[in-house]
């Protein structure tokens, strides 16, 4: 049998987007020879529709969008994700579905068993989960057909979550092979590990697996396709491309194909953001970008990332120096502009900084100087780069970084300004580390940048470290505090410092409400802030040791 995957980047609520690119990828699998055609899940609505849903007419758009689809459909059948309503009489008001289209109709429809609800996941406010695991004939062939995490065992989940063993009871009950429809977002390591999973289960099984998933950016999440077809002895038969659409057919009976190597860890975040950037940018209707150019790594990171997602043409870089700023900041982001082949302004915020704060002075009688004067000066930047988006209609691309927005080192309506937080997921030493990857083969990033101390430069000599822990410490901790939820003690016990460490965990508690107010963040990391993490606000509970 030959299968075919049409791993396409959907985008929520285009269905007739959404209909044409599962349609061209279908027409190309008929022509290429394929018996079958597997796309990911809710590949007619998009992943993940969340409230979506509730609107009056969504839900029915999609089901009118599979129609269509479906009467475009041949002999080949074309099994694709949708949602429809639950026939329940309680419970959530709809399901995860999979439809089998075939010869201009709407065959076999097959429910999501298990709906994760944890982090970046919320499936059970939506679904209702399908209570039946049947095979269905497609194609001559006895077909198990699942929806992502049908096929997820409790060895690779956080916990044991499920009773039900999809795949197991499928094959118990005749199927063959299984098909999986995914929308299985991208984390770093992911890709490895789920593969991983997949070559178990078919070893376990001794049946085959068609795995299609999604690709592209919506909203926080990255989805990295990486389709792939394993046969029963658990060797990848063909692993499709990361982070970009493809359309593949692969024999079942025949030989194993070649498959590529994974990529290098930064590689492979640099490849997820740039997707992010520029599916943000291009499903939101923006064209181009706007960025703060401080001269340091952060900003240049960003700018460069913005220069591979949108083309150097659509990135327009502005560098703000104030009388605290060295000469080398700004000679630093014009080379950066240079290397990068963008835009780059300068707008000098001494004097409207000086008017500010005599503006200020009798409301602030005689105060001394301190953060207050620091952040108006973020805040006056902040100002100037909105009203370049305001009025040139470019997105306001933030620069801060998981460390920074982890512990509150940033300024609300300030630095924070912006439509959507690039690297607000990668933790400084990150930020490094993908900076060097970057000036692998040439200099994309001035290594003057890269290599000197971190600055707000907001106040004479100021450097990160007089107000932070060294970044490798701080990230050190971050990863366990934040990532892996250890306690203080526990952290304490890895060998750090204890009052370094209650210093960061109190600092990462109270500054939950900055959080709150960012641009969403693409996440790359297994625990990002924004949707997959949720802490109140105003809470008293303090991390002891």
């Amino acid at each position: 049998m030959k299968v075919g995957i049409g791993q396409i980047n959907a985008t929520i609520g285009d269905f007739a987007g959404n209909v044409e690119r599962l349609l061209k990828a279908y027409r190309q699998c008929v022509e290429a020879g394929a018996d079958l055609v597997v796309t990911p899940e809710l590949a007619i609505p998009g992943y993940p529709p969340r409230d979506m849903v509730y609107r009056s007419e969504f839900v029915e758009g999609n089901l009118q969008a599979l129609r269509d689809l479906a009467a475009q459909t041949g002999a080949v059948p074309l099994i694709t994700g949708f949602v429809d309503f639950s026939e329940q009489e309680a419970g959530a008001p709809f399901v995860n579905a999979a439809a089998v289209l075939q010869q201009g109709k709407i065959g076999q429809v097959v429910l999501k068993c298990l709906l994760p609800t944890y982090d970046v996941f919320d499936e059970a406010r939506y679904f209702q989960p399908g209570n039946q695991c049947e095979p269905v004939e497609v194609a001559g062939v006895k077909m198990g057909i699942t929806i992502c995490e049908d096929i997820w065992s409790e060895d690779y989940l956080p916990s044991k979550l499920y009773v039900k063993n999809p795949p197991k009871a499928l094959v118990e009950k005749g199927a063959q092979m299984i098909l999986n429809l995914s929308a299985s977002p991208y984390h770093q390591g992911k890709a490895e590990v789920r593969e991983q999973m997949m070559d178990d289960l078919c070893r376990d099984l001794d049946v085959p697996l068609v795995y299609a998933n999604a690709v592209g950016g919506n909203d926080q999440l990255v989805f990295d396709g990486h389709s792939a077809v394993i046969g029963k002895d658990g060797k990848v038969l063909k692993r499709l491309a990361g982070f970009e659409e493809a359309v593949e057919v692969v024999d079942l009976n025949g030989d194993e194909e070649s498959v590529e190597d994974w990529p290098e860890p930064m590689e492979e975040v640099a490849q997820a953001l740039t997707l992010g950037v520029r599916d943000y940018m291009r499903k939101c209707g923006f064209k181009k970008a706007v960025i703060g150019l401080s001269g340091g790594i952060d900003s240049a990171l960003v700018a460069a990332i913005a220069a591979r997602a949108l083309g150097a043409e659509n990135v327009l870089g502005v560098t703000m120096p104030s009388q605290f700023s060295s000469d080398g900041s700004v000679d630093d982001s014009v080379a950066l502009a240079d290397f990068l082949g963008i835009e780059c302004q300068q707008i000098p915020i001494e004097r409207v900084f000086e008017a500010l704060k005599s503006e200020m002075a009798p409301v602030f009688g005689d105060r001394e100087e301190d953060v207050t004067e620091e952040n108006m000066q973020a805040r006056i930047r902040g100002l100037m780069l909105m009203s370049i988006s305001n009025k040139m209609g470019n997105l306001l691309l933030t620069t801060g970084n998981k460390s920074e927005l982890a512990v509150g080192y940033c300024t609300i309506y300030g630095d924070m300004c912006g439509g959507l937080a690039v690297i607000s997921d990668l933790p400084k030493t990150t930020v490094f580390e993908l900076s060097r990857w970057l000036n692998r083969d040439e200099e994309v990033i001035p290594w003057n940048t890269i290599n000197k101390p971190p600055s707000a430069e907001l106040r004479p000599d100021q450097k990160d470290q007089d107000s932070l822990p060294e970044y490798d410490v701080l990230d050190g901790i971050l990863e366990r505090y934040v990532e892996r939820q250890l306690s203080v003690a526990e952290i304490i016990a890895d060998g750090f410092d204890g009052e370094v460490v209650k210093w960061v965990a109190r600092a990462v508690d109270i500054n939950e409400w900055k959080r709150f107010q960012a641009a969403p963040g693409i996440r790359v990391s297994s625990k990002a802030f924004g949707m997959g993490r949720r802490y109140p606000i105003a809470q008293r509970y303090v991390a002891r040791p």
